[in-house]
């Protein structure tokens, strides 16, 4: 076990773990905002977010455009991809219930591995950008430049969605739908159109967090359920009923990963994670932020 030997270093690691978390709470919003209206923990966000890393590979292989880019070519691209995996896909499954939805993210995840694999091999590829060695130096503490752009297009995606959900109709209508659907059907909401519209951006947020993770790390075509996972323990810290909620839970995971990567070793990061994952939902299951749902006896 080590210990910290000076404030820098703690820090530094805590900077690291909070930049680490920007990026997981996106993917996390994504996932609990198709969650809150459809009923189902959608498995492949981490497949459609490695989609959204190789789409971003072969752009900045095959052509002169910034990587960076990436972020805004990728938001309507995939905002049309949900709305054609949910009209094909999920419309007819999410009236059965949960559990064959589920079943269906599952199997569209293995799909999108596989077909990811046979397009692209399995190589592990890496998307080079401009800042990719560059840093911030504030004191002892360096700063990654390209963490520093992922953790400020995760707070303005953030942001956006907040604005979406809160200032305008349609924000409105997906809020009372995740509240209480058919109270939502009856009030003349469709369904249908609102499911839609989640699912896309949740698609979109996939995609995007798919984008800073393909600047950031290595990735292959099976690193994608690593991305749910983690994606759903934040969404597990955070709690449901809020955007906010997903994107703290994903820095506190973030945090967790970094402390306990150099207190103890890299190998213990994710078993740490995943003990922490159980505890809260044992202890705390609506989340850290959640809110607690009071019973009638």
């Amino acid at each position: 076990m080590t210990t910290f030997p000076s404030a820098s270093v703690f820090f530094q690691v805590l900077i690291n773990g909070v930049l680490l978390g920007c990026m997981y709470g996106v993917a996390a919003i994504g996932l609990s905002l198709i969650f809150g209206t459809m009923r189902i923990i959608f498995l492949a966000q981490g497949a459609v977010m490695i989609l959204a890393a190789y789409c971003i590979y072969w752009m900045a292989t095959l052509s002169p455009i910034n990587p960076f880019f990436g972020f805004l070519l990728i938001l309507p691209v995939f905002l049309g991809l949900g709305w054609i995996m949910y009209k094909g896909l999920f419309q007819k499954v999410a009236k059965a219930g949960a559990n064959p939805s589920l079943l269906l993210a599952f199997g569209l995840m293995v799909l999108l591995e596989h077909v990811m694999s046979l397009i692209w091999s399995p190589t592990t590829r890496s998307v080079i950008t401009s800042t990719s060695t560059s840093s911030l130096t504030l004191g002892s503490i360096n700063i990654s430049v390209t963490r520093l752009i992922v953790a400020a297009v995760a707070l303005m995606a953030t942001a956006l969605v907040f604005l979406f959900l809160k200032k305008t109709m349609l924000g409105k209508a997906v809020r009372a739908a995740s509240e209480d659907m058919s109270a939502a059907a009856l009030l003349g909401i469709s369904p249908t159109y609102v499911s839609a519209v989640t699912f896309a951006i949740g698609i979109a947020l996939a995609g995007v967090a798919g984008v800073a993770a393909c600047i950031t790390y290595p990735f292959d075509p099976f690193f994608g359920f690593l991305f749910s996972l983690k994606a759903l323990i934040a969404v597990a810290f955070g709690g449901l009923g809020s955007v906010g909620g997903p994107l703290v839970g994903g820095v506190m995971l973030g945090v967790l990963e970094s402390m306990s990567a150099y207190t103890f070793s890299a190998g213990w990061a994710d078993a740490v994670a995943y003990a922490a994952f159980l505890l809260i939902l044992i202890l705390r299951p609506e989340g850290m932020l959640g809110r607690r749902s009071i019973e009638k006896v």
